[in-house]
């Protein structure tokens, strides 16, 4: 297939994007020229590394919102289970990127790798989540589930403890503060 025939079949696919098709009409350029063009600039963004800490949240966050929507308002609960297992995973891959975000750091083109795991891991075709999920993830959290429940147990004693310290210093604070300014005021007159 050469060139010219792989043009024509992007062009029929973004035929059906009302989106391209005013692009085309207002700046008089052909859509899949445009395509190519937006497509080449977001790799270059990723290989750059410009904003795609950003592209990455976004894309990771927003079409899976999207169809997690989409889930909830259909009777059927085979894709409310798909979208609960993407957004499990998901919730993992980030706690344990905030634990070792210095060391990415030094890793080349990792954005561009993370925005592949995480197509990977939304698309229906590849269904990554669901793959990573029952060949690692279910068993272990099944595994520590009391130990899990426990965590979180202690730390909402733990959470609630620390604001009630935190009102109490801040209501002592206070206190003491209005009394301070009250002596000065009673000084003044």
């Amino acid at each position: 297939m050469n060139a010219e025939e792989h043009i024509k079949k992007l062009r029929a696919k973004l035929d059906t994007i009302p989106v391209f098709q005013q692009l085309e009409d207002a700046m008089s350029v052909p859509k899949e020229y445009l395509f190519l063009l937006g497509a080449t600039v977001v790799m270059l963004l990723l290989l750059l590394g410009v904003g795609v800490g950003s592209l990455c949240s976004i894309i990771g966050f927003l079409y899976p919102s999207l169809q997690s929507f989409k889930a909830i308002e259909t009777k059927q609960k085979g894709d409310d289970t798909q979208w609960l297992i993407y957004w499990t995973v998901y919730a993992l891959f980030s706690i344990l990127e905030a634990f070792i975000d210095w060391l990415l750091y030094f890793i080349p083109f990792y954005y561009a790798f993370k925005l592949a795991f995480l197509l990977w891991l939304m698309l229906p075709q590849t269904r990554g989540a669901s793959f990573l999920y029952e060949t690692f993830l279910r068993d272990f959290l099944k595994r520590n589930e009391s130990k899990i429940d426990a965590a979180i147990d202690n730390a909402r004693k733990n959470a609630g403890s620390v604001t009630e310290e935190f009102v109490a210093a801040g209501a002592d604070l206070a206190s003491k503060g209005l009394s301070a300014a009250a002596k000065a005021a009673a000084k003044k007159d």
